[in-house]
């Protein structure tokens, strides 16, 4: 059996390309890290840790644990906390190209494999007005860096280098090159 170690639906509609035949457990984990850690080790780090929860109720099957980050200036920009939050964050994305990681972690009785995607995303300037409106749209609130490729948001995007399935949160084709590895 394989077991998501994720609630977002986005990954949920992606693993379901690989198999239909999955459980959803979400990890409940501390997501905080040591600031020594580099940020593009980070999601990697944290998709690890949500594997290995999950995976001590499920030994005996294989637990996929993953941790999408956006990264800009350095600085890693999680789901914002509010209206505020978010316009911050699509201000910082303004104009700019940032990274996306993925990482990915696979648990299958006692073996681990894990590792993480990039894909380079830049943005279009963005007056206070576009901002606005898309924050309205309520889309940024629950998606790393405060906006989601795959809806309203793609408005925003002027041009991707790398896996576009991975800026959703999951990179379905190295992650099924893996699961057929391990």
């Amino acid at each position: 059996m394989l077991v998501l170690a994720s609630a977002s639906p986005r990954r949920q509609e992606l693993i379901s390309v690989i198999t239909k035949d999955f459980i959803v457990c979400p990890a409940n984990t501390d997501e905080s890290y040591d600031e020594n850690v580099p940020v593009s080790s980070v999601p990697e780090l944290l998709a690890v840790r949500k594997a290995a929860v999950v995976s001590k109720d499920y030994p005996d099957d294989t637990v996929l644990g993953f941790d999408t980050s956006v990264i800009v200036d350095g600085k890693i920009l999680g789901k914002p906390t509010d209206f505020e939050d978010a316009k911050r964050m699509l201000n910082l994305l303004s104009g700019k190209t940032h990274q996306v990681i993925t990482g990915c972690a696979i648990f299958k009785k006692g073996k681990t494999l894990s590792f993480s995607q990039t894909t380079d995303v830049t943005f279009y300037p963005l007056s206070e007005k576009e901002i606005e409106d898309y924050v309205a749209t309520l889309e940024p609130m629950d998606k790393a860096g405060g906006y989601g490729i795959q809806g309203y948001g793609s408005l925003l995007v002027k041009e991707i280098n790398g896996d576009f399935f991975n800026v959703v949160g999951l990179p379905v084709g190295k992650l099924n090159k893996m699961l057929k590895r391990i």
